[in-house]
């Protein structure tokens, strides 16, 4: 098992990540009846999908030398209002560092290509700007 998740009340759930122990909660959002205290679950979906990149990079950057300490993202979710569903995300990736074209071309391949990346519907607009200093 990987995680436990309970619902609390009034639109809010607590997830346990079992192996860590770690808490995460989500809320509604307020555009769906909620307060928006918290991540939404679509939230945690489109942020999920940065991270993975992001921990992608690094962990096949290692075997060529890259390093991305530093570098980080910004997502922005847009949602489709009938089905309710995540029509797109849009994920802007800031990295420290120099880094050589051959290395840009791995860097970008390796996030389009990322666990979670392939996991999301084709359908969900995935639009990525690679920023470098």
């Amino acid at each position: 098992m990987t995680s436990k998740i309970t619902y609390i009340t009034d639109l809010r759930c607590e997830s346990e990540h079992l192996q860590s122990g770690t808490i995460v909660i989500t809320d509604a959002p307020t555009d769906n009846h909620g307060k928006g205290d918290a991540f939404s679950p679509t939230d945690l979906c489109a942020t999920s999908l940065a991270q993975c990149m992001l921990t992608t990079i690094a962990i096949l950057g290692k075997e060529k030398g890259i390093v991305i300490d530093g570098s980080y993202a910004k997502v922005q979710k847009n949602m489709n209002p009938k089905p309710r569903k995540i029509a797109g995300i849009l994920c802007d990736i800031y990295f420290s560092g120099d880094f050589s074209d051959e290395q840009k071309e791995f860097i970008q391949e390796t996030a389009y290509n990322c666990p979670v990346a392939l996991s999301l519907h084709p359908d969900l607009k995935k639009t990525v700007s690679f920023n470098y200093n």
